[in-house]
């Protein structure tokens, strides 16, 4: 099968899993933990770890001359080697429960833009997958939106994340990682290396989750932080 038909297969499989049997909330939550935990082992930059021709395509951006703090930067959320790696449950404290309300009224309407921003870039799909049409991606979707939010240490209970390992191949969740949090290190050898078959369009659809993800996660933990000190 070529990369696509696979892809397109474990979709499938996935939906008619979850048709036969649900998995436990004590499984999910040990499927999440692991997913966190790898996510900290991901090497950014470059897909050094599977092709190593890739090593000296990484181009040493200056950014310096942007940047006023030169200590400024990601930072992962837990060292590695932790037992014990801090959680975000999103059912705590949702976005559209408890963030949109809040930053509605710190900032008077912004709450409205960056919920319309952030659906219409989620829910974004034109039901192709390359070639083929009239294909549901939600799945595929959810799955990259998900893993950045567990990149930072955020979990939704209902959602299984056994499917962000079947669907997001090892060399993707490297350069989800690089976009994520090190995007000055974003190659095009990368961006072209990953989902070959896929459209242009397609592939920029999927920064652009990622950087809305991304956004929403670094809100959820600053809103919730404002929200403390209110109270």
């Amino acid at each position: 099968l070529s990369e696509l038909e696979a892809l397109m297969e474990r979709m499938k499989r996935l939906q008619e899993d979850k048709e036969d049997e649900e998995a436990s909330q004590e499984e999910m939550a040990t499927r999440f933990e692991k997913e966190k935990k790898e996510s900290l082992l991901v090497i950014s930059g470059a897909f050094c770890c599977f092709i190593p021709a890739f090593d000296d395509e990484i181009v040493s951006t200056d950014v310096s001359r942007y940047v006023e703090d030169p200590g400024f930067g990601y930072k992962d959320f837990a060292r590695r080697g932790e037992d014990h790696l801090p959680t975000f449950r999103a059912q705590d404290y949702t976005w559209e429960n408890h963030g949109f309300s809040l930053v509605n009224r710190l900032y008077s309407d912004i709450g409205h833009l960056l919920d319309e921003k952030f659906r219409m870039v989620y829910n974004l799909t034109y039901n192709t997958m390359a070639t083929h049409e009239d294909v549901d991606t939600t799945t595929l979707r959810r799955a990259l939106f998900n893993y950045v939010h567990c990149m930072y240490g955020i979990r939704y209970d209902d959602y299984d994340y056994g499917e962000v390992n079947q669907l997001l191949e090892r060399s993707l969740k490297v350069y989800i990682k690089t976009v994520t949090c090190y995007p000055e290190r974003t190659t095009k050898r990368m961006y072209d290396s990953y989902w070959r078959q896929f459209k242009h369009s397609e592939k920029v659809h999927v920064n652009l989750l990622l950087m809305e993800a991304r956004m929403q996660a670094e809100l959820l933990y600053a809103l919730r932080a404002i929200t403390r000190h209110l109270t």
